[in-house]
């Protein structure tokens, strides 16, 4: 959260600086700031802005840094409506496909709107069986980019601030990283920037800014033509740049930036649509495994060897003939496929197949080796080829497959040979099998995994999902051609990626029990120019190597790769490689009247900081979702699909199976943004009064929560789905808590398990539940108060926090008291703040925000958040007791030798053990389900909790008897002396 909170600040900040500027006069520009432009300025600009009746673009700035190919930026866009009535403002922008959008902050009217990832819904069937809410991303045609879009009522006379942050591992191909940015703002802007930073590791050898590049605008309104800076640079050797650009090239870092004027602006065109940004750079590599990377627990792995022979390749071409393809589509086919044909090896074999209605074969029985008598002939069947008929895909891809497994068993086909199918359609099936999990299964039994099949669909009417689960499950890879884009270069691009293999059957072995969870090691195949990455957790941070092996086949032998990596030495590497790249940013670009540059690139630099740990988070993520692409049965799926989805709301990513939420903000008939409700921070509803606050087992006699606003969907082409929703939510916290009775719940996300126990304390007794005072230096601890059972209970007497005490002695000593009628901050000055008030106080390293009678979140130095809820009676029975609730938000910033009976679970993973396997089917039936925690077994039973005030309800494995073997030692061992006490806890081995 430390993240986003600066990156609101900035906002804020921000908007305050807006708000300084000259004051509106529609007779004149001043709103448009054209000082930062040439003094006279052209009548035809001065025209179009006179014009313009939609809110304009005052400052657009867009920052990325990448640091070891993983690239993060953010987009700070400040929007102004200078006319006396409340206009729509659209704040539009393209980002890559393969990135996942991190954060979206908007300012409107002077009132924040934070957004929050959440977990998108099951899909149902309405009673025509179609589905609703269709998954975004099936059927988009334009693989490139995808386009965030939020529309929002601005009031007159005033302004809106949108904030962006999105992330991405950028991709090798051809011996290049391409890092693209799009630069449409769909208007002249007054100040525009884009500052790119890159950090590598390894010494960057190569690195070129391309001219500006246009590719299909998304917006139909803006039908100008866009000049390109390309078409003058044909005729030079080296391709102009785009103007005002600056490029500052050092060993491992390189900056470029680029901030046109609004004339300049103009000159390249007066609709906004300036194009693609496009920066192509490459690294120096090391020989033997590659280049590994350590960061606080985690390490990336990037394997990309060079100077080896290229293998022999046995490729089917599967091309489609259906009358969709006459014209352009099968002219720019044919080119790509003559050129295609020159670039074959000797070593190499080939055939060409051509499906519609019919499937037609070139070379019947085999492939054949490339002659110049055979390439001859293969270009009269290329040159013959005319479109006609349906679409048969089943058959063609049936009929590739049986011919390549009959050349692979003859006695021609190489031992180490690469063998491929390249498939490539306009259209859905239409003629034979159409049912796709029908095809799907046809080519899964007739490829059998002994060769990889890649797709290619052009246009707009493909079946895309189809072809990405073809590829997927068969080794391959999908690629998109857009309806307007050049096909013929397109078509031989992909071919030059898949065209040189180098290695087969790699496999990438870490040393046992030292890594865990690690992403994709196993690769059928490794082509030229591309680039292997892996990353994962390691299990044992004190270790001083970890031995990695790579092998691997190569053309007629077998590769065996092996070294012993010195962590601790990668580890300082790595540190000194994220310094650098926060010393980078932090020198920002100083473009004239901006006030968003350097702060975000103070932003960017804490993102910074933990890179490999969201480079591991990033590719868990993609393998999840491709694993539930490729999942074969409904339980797999389901497994692969809430392994991603929990993967995507820890790291806040929007995928397709997050949505994106944004309250809603309201404009009242005079211009003003209505003020939002007060809202409960665990579940983003309006807060109940204070007597609508009860203990899970009050429910009944006092819960009346009011409804949340309806959500409404915004107009996005995301991957995820963004929505509206007339509600504040102020920060998202976790289930890991200590609540009620007291009740504690414990999540392990990674394990996909939550565990619940209870404490039978005592009224006056101090519970230790975070204790870090050697290390983060934080300790909290909780009082006990007790209240009589309600009648009927079981109990002879509850108990609840009463008070909540949490001490910091980093990097000042600061104490925090919380009850639940006021909250005591003593720092450098006492303060007494009341619960009843909603405030916000920053002391420097610890801030303090209350929401009145609802909840108290105190952050420490950025990284560590807890939330405590306050539960209030306005007139309670004689069993209630005001009291308090404790949950963990953020605890990135508490160390792994955290402890205290919350604390302890931070860091660790559990399991449910099996059943012995000599156990009879019925005694395994009746088996006690048992949990496996360090080294000890914990018999537990299934349970539901209430959490949050008894909003939500969360299923988890109970441990009985004040969780004895659960938590480390006995519940006697977390009794503090007082409620200042940071002393460690005796607490004991529990070894069984």
């Amino acid at each position: 959260m430390l993240v986003w909170t600066l990156l609101l600040c900035l906002c804020l900040g921000a908007v305050g600086h807006l708000e300084e500027e000259a004051q509106f006069e529609d007779s004149d520009l001043s709103d448009f700031d054209l000082d930062i432009a040439p003094r006279r300025v052209p009548r035809q600009v001065k025209t179009l802005l006179t014009k313009e009746t939609k809110p304009h673009i005052q400052e657009l700035s867009i920052k990325t840094t990448v640091i070891s190919r993983y690239a993060f930026t953010a987009v700070y866009c400040a929007m102004l409506n200078r006319h006396s009535a409340a206009a729509e403002g659209v704040f539009q922008f393209q980002i890559p496909a393969n990135a996942y959008v991190s954060n979206f902050t908007m300012i409107v009217g002077g009132r924040v709107y934070q957004s929050e990832v959440k977990a998108k819904e099951k899909k149902v069937k309405e009673e025509d069986g179609k589905r609703k809410n269709k998954e975004a991303g099936d059927a988009s045609a334009d693989s490139e980019v995808e386009v965030f879009r939020m529309a929002v009522s601005i009031p007159g006379r005033n302004r809106a601030v949108f904030l962006l942050t999105y992330e991405e591992l950028l991709q090798r191909r051809l011996g290049r990283y391409e890092h693209v940015t799009s630069v449409r703002p769909l208007q002249l802007v007054s100040r525009l920037s884009l500052d790119v930073t890159i950090v590598e590791h390894s010494t960057i050898t190569h690195l070129e800014v391309l001219p500006l590049r246009n590719g299909k605008s998304n917006s139909k309104s803006n039908s100008a033509t866009v000049a390109s800076a390309s078409n003058a640079a044909k005729t030079s050797d080296k391709p102009e740049l785009p103007v005002t650009t600056a490029i500052k090239h050092e060993r491992n870092v390189c900056k470029v930036t680029f901030n046109p004027n609004i004339v300049q602006q103009a000159k390249i065109t007066t609709s906004g649509i300036l194009g693609d940004f496009v920066i192509r750079y490459d690294v120096e590599r090391e020989l033997g495994i590659g280049d590994i990377q350590v960061l606080n627990g985690h390490f990336v792995h990037y394997f990309a060897p060079k100077d080896l022979p290229a293998v022999p390749k046995n490729v089917v071409f599967v091309i489609d003939t259906s009358a969709s393809m006459l014209g352009k589509k099968i002219r720019q086919t044919k080119e790509a496929l003559f050129t295609i044909l020159r670039d074959l090896r000797p070593s190499d074999h080939f055939n060409f197949i051509s499906f519609s209605n019919k499937i037609k074969v070139w070379q019947p029985h085999t492939l054949v080796p490339v002659t110049p008598l055979n390439i001859v002939d293969a270009k009269k069947f290329i040159f013959r080829l005319a479109p006609t008929g349906g679409t048969n895909i089943d058959d063609a891809i049936q009929t590739g497959s049986g011919l390549l497994r009959q050349y692979l068993s003859g006695p021609d086909a190489g031992p180490n040979s690469v063998s491929l199918i390249i498939f490539m359609t306009d259209g859905r099936p239409t003629v034979g099998e159409v049912q796709s999990t029908a095809i799907l299964g046809n080519t899964r039994s007739v490829v059998e995994e002994k060769f990889c099949v890649f797709t290619i669909g052009i246009g707009n009417d493909v079946d895309y999902r189809l072809l990405e689960r073809m590829a997927l499950e068969n080794c391959g890879m999908m690629r998109r051609i857009p309806e307007e884009a050049d096909a013929s270069a397109m078509l031989k691009g992909f071919y030059d990626e898949i065209g040189t293999p180098l290695l087969s059957d790699i496999r990438i072995n870490y040393t046992e029990d030292s890594v865990e969870y690690v992403t994709q090691h196993l690769f059928t195949n490794y082509f030229n120019g591309s680039e292997i990455v892996i990353a994962g957790k390691l299990t044992n941070q004190s270790a001083e190597s970890l031995h990695v092996q790579v092998t691997a086949s190569n053309n007629d032998k077998n590769i065996i790769l092996e070294t012993d990596v010195p962590l601790r030495h990668r580890q300082i590497e790595t540190e000194k490689h994220v310094k650098a790249a926060t010393a980078a940013l932090a020198g920002g670009s100083k473009v004239p009247g901006s006030s968003a540059t350097q702060g975000l690139g103070d932003a960017l630099g804490l993102i910074a900081e933990d890179f490999v740990e969201r480079v591991w988070g990033f590719l868990s993520v993609k393998d999840g979702l491709r694993s539930r692409l490729r999942s074969q049965t409904s339980k797999e799926r389901e497994d692969f699909t809430q392994q991603a989805t929990n993967l995507s709301l820890n790291y806040h990513f929007l995928t397709p199976l997050t949505s994106l939420v944004v309250e809603k903000p309201e404009v009242l008939p005079d211009g003003t943004v209505a003020p939002a409700p007060t809202i409960s921070p665990a579940t983003g509803e309006a807060a109940p009064s204070a007597n609508q606050l009860p203990d899970e087992e009050d429910m009944p006699q006092t819960a009346n929560k009011r409804k949340p606003g309806s959500q409404t969907s915004t107009q996005s082409s995301m991957k995820g789905k963004a929505e509206r929703r007339p509600a504040r939510k102020s920060i998202t916290i976790s289930k890991t808590s200590a609540d009620g009775d007291p009740h504690f719940v414990v999540e392990f996300p990674l394990s996909k398990l939550t565990v619940c126990f209870n404490i039978n304390g005592e009224p006056g007794h101090v519970l230790g539940l975070v204790s870090d005072h050697k290390y983060s230096g934080v300790t909290v601890n909780g009082r006990l108060i007790g209240a009589p059972p309600p009648p009927g209970s079981h109990k002879q007497q509850r108990t609840y926090f009463s008070t909540i005490i949490i001490v910091v002695d980093k990097p000042q000593r600061a104490y925090i008291e919380v009850t639940p009628k006021k909250v005591i901050l003593d720092g450098r000055d006492r303060m007494v703040l009341p619960c009843h008030s909603t405030v916000s106080v920053d002391s420097g390293a610890v801030s303090v925000a209350i929401v009145s009678k609802s909840n108290v979140t105190v952050t420490i130095g950025g990284s560590i958040s807890f939330v405590i809820l306050v539960h209030q009676y306005k007139n309670p029975a004689p069993y209630q007791r005001d009291h308090l609730g404790f949950y963990i938000a953020n605890s990135k910033g508490l160390s792994h030798k955290c402890h205290g009976l919350l604390g302890q679970f931070l860091y660790e993973e559990v399991g449910l053990a099996e059943p012995p396997a000599d156990m009879s089917a019925k005694g395994r039936a009746r088996a006690t389900p048992v949990l496996k925690v360090k080294d000890r077994r914990v018999p537990v039973y299934k349970k539901t909790r209430r959490i949050y005030g008894g909003t939500q309800s969360v299923d988890c494995w109970f441990a009985k008897n004040n969780a004895a073997k659960l938590i480390d030692g006995e519940y006697e061992n977390y009794l503090m002396s007082h409620m200042f006490d940071t002393g460690d806890c005796p607490h004991g081995t529990n070894r069984v």
